[in-house]
C-alpha cells in the first residue's frame, strides 16, 4: 500500500502513537510521518506509506503553519500546558496592542533555545530523556525563521495567534520567551497545525474516518493524489520503454523538461515510479525509485 495520508492528529497521542495505529488499521508495516507533533498538539500529520516513505527526505525542511493559544501568568518546565509550573502563578491581563508589538520581536530570523523537554539530542540522547531523569540539559541556541506571527485576539491572560514558520522552530519556546519578555512567565496552552508544506487540514482525516474506510475497503480513497505531491516538481508520464530504463537505474531524455531540476515520473495517471534529477541538458537520472518490486516485474 503506497500513498500519503494526512491524519488530523488528536490531542494526547504522540506522532509515533498515530503511526502505530495507522499501521494496525491499514495492515501496512511501512508507515512514517513527516514532522513531529507534540502530544498536546492537534492537526496536520502527514503519513507516508509503503514505498512512498522514501519521499520523507524531500520534506525535511518543510514550512509549517499553526494556530494556537499562549497563556500568560506562569511558565512550565515543558513550556506547554502538560508541564509543571516553574514560576508562581500571577494574575495577568495583557492588551492586544502590547501583544502585537511584542510579536514583532519574534518575527523573522531569530535565535531560539529549544525546550529541555524536546527531541534534540545531547551526546546521542534525546533531551527529554535527560530532563525526565532530572539530569542537566544543556542545549545550544538555534537560528530559526518565523515568517509570519499574527496575534489574532486577547482574552484576559490568553493570547490567540497564527504563525508560519520554517523547519526546526519550536512554538513552545516562542511562548516561553514571550513570557520572559513580559516578566510574568507564559506557556503554550493549545496548538493546532493547519498546514505542512502542501498538506492542509482540509485534506486531513480523523483516525475514526481511517478505521471506517479500512472496514469498507476504501482506504486508498483517503490518500493524496500522487500528482499533488511535491507541487514544485513538474510531472511527466513515460511510456513502457522509458519506464524500463528508469526501473534499471538508467538515465532518460525528457526533452520537454530542460529547465527542471527534479521531476516526478509517472507510468500512467496515478503510478508514481520515481523522482528523477537532471544531470545534464535534458538527461534525467532516477534519484529515488518509488515503484514496488511487483510493479517493476509487471511492466517488464
Amino acid at each position: 500500500m503506497n500513498g500519503v495520508l494526512i491524519v488530523d492528529k488528536p490531542a494526547g497521542l504522540t506522532s509515533h502513537d498515530v503511526v502505530n495505529r495507522v499501521r494496525h488499521i491499514l495492515h501496512e508495516k511501512a508507515v512514517g510521518h513527516l514532522g513531529t507533533l507534540d502530544p498536546l498538539a492537534t492537526g496536520v500529520l502527514p503519513l507516508v506509506l509503503g514505498n512512498l516513505t522514501r519521499l520523507a527526505q524531500f520534506y525535511a525542511a518543510s514550512e509549517k503553519t499553526y494556530d494556537g493559544v499562549i497563556r500568560f501568568g506562569f511558565a512550565t518546565d515543558t513550556y506547554d500546558a502538560e508541564g509543571q509550573p516553574t514560576t508562581l502563578p500571577q494574575a495577568v491581563k495583557v492588551s492586544l496592542e502590547d501583544m502585537r508589538e511584542l510579536a514583532i520581536r519574534f518575527t523573522g530570523q531569530i535565535e531560539q533555545m529549544p525546550p529541555p523537554f524536546s527531541a534534540k539530542k545531547i551526546q546521542g540522547v534525546p533531551a527529554y530523556k535527560l530532563a525526565r531523569r532530572n539530569k542537566e540539559v544543556r542545549l545550544n541556541p538555534l537560528q530559526v525563521d518565523i515568517k509570519e506571527f499574527e496575534i489574532l485576539g486577547v482574552d484576559g491572560d490568553r493570547v490567540r495567534f497564527r504563525a508560519r514558520v520554517g523547519s526546526g522552530t519550536y512554538i513552545r519556546s516562542v511562548a516561553h520567551d514571550m513570557g520572559k519578555q513580559v516578566g510574568c512567565g507564559a506557556h503554550l496552552e493549545a496548538l493546532r497545525r493547519t498546514a505542512l508544506a502542501e498538506f492542509t487540514v482540509g485534506s486531513a482525516h480523523t483516525l475514526e474516518q481511517c478505521i471506517a474506510a479500512a472496514k469498507s475497503g476504501e482506504s486508498e480513497n483517503l490518500f493524496i493524489h500522487p500528482r499533488e505531491l511535491l507541487p514544485k516538481y513538474p510531472c511527466v508520464t513515460v511510456n513502457d520503454e522509458m519506464a524500463a530504463r528508469i526501473y534499471s537505474g538508467r538515465a532518460v531524455n525528457l526533452l520537454e523538461l530542460s529547465r527542471a531540476r527534479h521531476v516526478k515520473v509517472f507510468a500512467g495517471q496515478r503510478e508514481l515510479i520515481a523522482i528523477a534529477t537532471r544531470i545534464a541538458g535534458t538527461l534525467f537520472h532516477p534519484k529515488i525509485m518509488l515503484a514496488a518490486t511487483a510493479q517493476l516485474q509487471k511492466r517488464r
